[in-house]
């Protein structure tokens, strides 16, 4: 991911677990924010509001979900893109995606700064 790659405000009905592979994230957790470096693990109870925001220039990470329930919400909020495609995240496809597959709930808009 990039710098400035954001996540809405969302919660899950399972627990949510991310491994910081490279770089850093800012989380917000439940109305607090915490940085997360390489190597760091974020886990975000069922139904604990959530998000994150990319500010490394780059970032990867590895998600969890206990029980595993996420990949048809990855799949339906997301697509492949090519080196050319513009990089701006459809929120509807994405709060569609959410309420079609596993219960994920969105919440509002990423509680970061645009930009």
């Amino acid at each position: 991911m990039e710098r400035g790659k954001r996540t809405p405000l969302h919660t899950h009905p399972t627990e949510e677990s991310i491994y910081l592979v490279d770089g850093e994230i800012l989380v917000h957790m439940d109305g607090t924010e915490h940085q997360l470096t390489t190597g760091g693990l974020m886990i975000a109870p069922r139904d604990v509001p959530h998000a994150f925001l990319v500010v490394s220039d780059t970032a990867s990470i590895l998600t969890f979900h206990t029980p595993g329930s996420g990949q048809s919400f990855y799949f339906g909020a997301s697509e492949p893109m090519a080196d050319d495609t513009e990089r701006v995240v459809d929120f509807d496809r994405v709060k569609a995606s959410a309420e079609a597959h596993g219960g994920i709930e969105i919440l509002g808009p990423p509680p970061f700064p645009a930009g």
